[in-house]
């Protein structure tokens, strides 16, 4: 039975190409074919350039080049994959969304041109991350485009967090390396403009509580990999700050798309921006109703 793709966004930018060497890595460690994607649009009349009718072919053929180009390019990195590359006239968003609804992973970079301009700095990015049906990875941390170290999960119990869990032990297996499981809890603050004293707080038991969870949460996964070497975080405050200082020694950050308690909205608003704008590793963004 054929597996699904894995999928990535290219469009000819360096970020892209490290998106696509990222990727071709990840297609063989999973064994499943690769396919390049590359977006277009073409809105205008033939008439415009001097009556050139054969202009929109041109284009077409040059974005087609385009996608060869980081097909063979994936190819020379990983060979012995199977890969695959096509260029598509359309809307990004639209585009990358329907290929998701079929493949195993959806890969982009942190940046991009054309067709994918802007990709994590507006409307496309939040609608990619927050609407595809499979795990989204954004490859950031250019200066170690093959990081090392651990698997990095963002926990918070959550059912996207346990979706996060089963594809952070499932990577963690099959690249050999241990896995960090990081937790933040709040540290309540009294609105001091209205003059209030400091909210009764127990930092200690915060501190027991939050681990008390997390070994609850990780009991399972633990006898399910018992081969995967795990290592906990549990830290006060913001959790973006805490993610975003782990990814510096981490391979790869996953999180989830919906979260609570800490994580409340986390791709929705200042935390996933944080994320996705800072981290210093690929970000892998999946959704709880994945199966995996």
């Amino acid at each position: 039975m054929r597996h699904p793709d894995i999928v990535v966004g290219s469009d000819g930018s360096e970020q892209s190409r490290t998106a696509v060497r990222w990727a071709a890595a990840e297609a063989r460690l999973h064994g499943v074919p690769l396919k390049v994607l590359t977006a277009y649009t073409w809105n205008g009349p033939a008439e415009a350039f001097d009556g050139v009718a054969e202009l929109p072919d041109v284009i077409a053929q040059q974005f087609d080049q385009m996608a060869a180009a980081a097909a063979a390019e994936a190819r020379t990195c990983e060979p012995g994959i199977e890969v695959s590359g096509a260029a598509v006239i359309g809307d990004p968003i639209s585009i990358l969304l329907d290929a998701a609804r079929s493949a195993a992973m959806l890969v982009v970079g942190n940046r991009g041109r054309g067709g994918f301009a802007s990709l994590l700095l507006g409307s496309v990015s939040q609608q990619v991350v927050t609407h595809a049906t499979c795990p989204v990875v954004v490859v950031r941390g250019g200066r170690r485009e093959t990081p090392s170290g651990p698997i990095t999960v963002g926990v918070d119990g959550s059912a996207s967090a346990q979706r996060a869990l089963a594809l952070g032990f499932d990577q963690a297996q099959r690249r050999g390396c241990g896995l960090l499981a990081v937790r933040s809890y709040s540290v309540p603050t009294p609105p001091y403009e209205m003059g209030m004293p400091p909210l009764p707080y127990d930092p200690d038991a915060a501190s027991r509580d939050a681990a008390r969870d997390l070994e609850a949460t990780l009991a399972p996964w633990r006898d399910k990999y018992p081969a995967v070497r795990v290592k906990t975080l549990i830290g006060p405050g913001s959790p973006a700050k805490n993610l975003i200082d782990v990814s510096r020694e981490a391979t790869l950050l996953i999180v989830g798309s919906r979260g609570h308690g800490a994580l409340v909205g986390s791709l929705l608003g200042s935390v996933g921006q944080q994320l996705l704008h800072h981290a210093d590793c690929p970000v892998m963004v999946v959704h709880p109703e994945q199966v995996t």
